[in-house]
C-alpha cells in the first residue's frame, strides 16, 4: 500500500510540475538570436518569416526559449497578425538624428533628406535612388515637368551655405546631400544620362567609351564629322545640329522602348547611338 501510495503521489507530483512548466511557457514569441546565412530567410528580433516560394502567405515561425524549439504555423491565425504589426513597426526605422523625430506617415512618399521638426540636413541613405529623390516614376519618359523646380526646392533645404553656422556634423551631411541631389537632377535632365542610370539600377553597366563595331554607325559618324568640319556658316551648322537633334529624339523613343520592355541589349544599342550623336551635336555647338 505504502509503495502504490509513493507511486500515484510521485506521478501526481510530476503532473502538477510538468502542468506548472507549461503555465510558465510564454506565448509570445521571446527574443533569441538566429545566424542564418540563407538569403531567403528575412529575420528580426523577436521573430522572423520563412518565405515558402510554394505558399502565397509566409509562414509564421516562433521560437520559444523555455521549450527550445520551433512553432510553425502555415495558415494565417493571430501570430501571424502579430507579425506583420511587428513588420510594418520596423519597416519605417527613419527618424531624426537630431531629433529622433520619425517622419509622419503623410512624409512616406517623401525620401527623408531633411528633417521639418528640427530642420536639420539628414544623411545621405544610398538605398534613396534619383527618381524617389524628385518624386517620378522610374521611367525614361519622364512626364513631370516640375523637375527644375524640385531641384531649386531641395537646394533651398540642403545647400551647405545655409547650415554654414551648424557643427561639423550636419554641414558634413548637407555637402553630401546637395551634391548628390546636383547629380541626381543633371542625370534626371537628359535622356542619354537617364537612359544609362535606369540601366545601372537594373545592374547593367554601361561603357561609354566603347569602340563602334557596327559599319553603319560608323560609316556614319564618319560622314557627320566631315560635314561638321567643312560647314562654314552658322546655317550649316543649324542645319546639321537640327538634324542630329531629331536622331537623338528617336533613338531616345526606341531607348525608352527597350526598357519599358526590358530589352537591355536593344537599350544597349539605342545608348551608343545615342553617345555618339551627343558628342556631335556638342561639336556643332562649339563650332556655333
Amino acid at each position: 500500500m505504502f509503495h502504490r501510495s509513493a507511486s500515484t503521489m510521485s506521478k501526481r507530483k510530476l503532473c502538477i510540475t510538468l502542468s506548472n512548466f507549461l503555465r510558465r511557457t510564454p506565448l509570445i514569441p521571446q527574443c533569441s538570436t538566429f545566424n542564418f546565412s540563407s538569403p531567403q530567410i528575412k529575420h528580426s528580433s523577436p521573430l522572423f518569416t520563412l518565405q515558402n516560394p510554394n505558399f502565397h502567405k509566409p509562414i509564421c515561425c516562433y521560437y520559444s526559449s523555455s521549450l527550445g524549439f520551433l512553432r510553425f504555423f502555415g495558415k494565417r491565425s493571430w501570430c501571424s497578425k502579430y507579425a506583420e504589426k511587428l513588420e510594418s513597426c520596423s519597416s519605417n526605422d527613419s527618424k531624426c538624428w537630431n531629433c529622433d523625430v520619425v517622419p509622419a506617415a503623410s512624409e512616406s512618399t517623401v525620401p527623408f533628406l531633411f528633417c521639418e521638426s528640427c530642420r536639420c540636413v539628414q544623411p545621405v541613405d544610398d538605398s534613396v535612388d534619383y527618381f524617389q529623390i524628385f518624386g517620378l516614376e522610374k521611367k525614361h519618359d519622364i512626364e513631370d515637368k516640375n523637375l527644375e523646380s524640385k531641384y531649386k526646392g531641395w537646394q533651398k533645404k540642403l545647400h551647405p551655405d545655409l547650415v554654414h553656422s551648424k557643427s561639423q556634423k550636419e554641414r558634413d551631411f548637407a555637402a553630401e546631400q546637395s551634391a548628390r541631389v546636383i547629380d541626381a537632377y543633371r542625370t534626371l535632365s537628359k535622356p542619354l544620362s537617364r537612359g544609362i542610370y535606369m540601366l545601372k539600377l537594373d545592374g547593367v553597366e554601361i561603357d561609354e567609351e566603347q569602340t563602334i563595331s557596327d559599319p553603319e554607325l560608323l560609316a556614319e559618324v564618319m560622314e557627320i564629322r566631315e560635314e561638321v568640319e567643312e560647314a562654314t556658316n552658322s546655317e550649316a551648322l543649324n542645319l546639321i545640329l537640327s538634324q542630329m537633334q531629331e536622331k537623338m529624339q528617336n533613338w531616345s523613343t526606341a531607348l525608352a522602348d527597350a526598357l519599358q520592355s526590358q530589352n537591355f541589349e536593344e537599350a544597349k544599342t539605342s545608348i551608343l547611338r545615342m553617345t555618339y550623336y551627343s558628342r556631335a551635336i556638342e561639336e556643332v555647338i562649339k563650332k556655333l
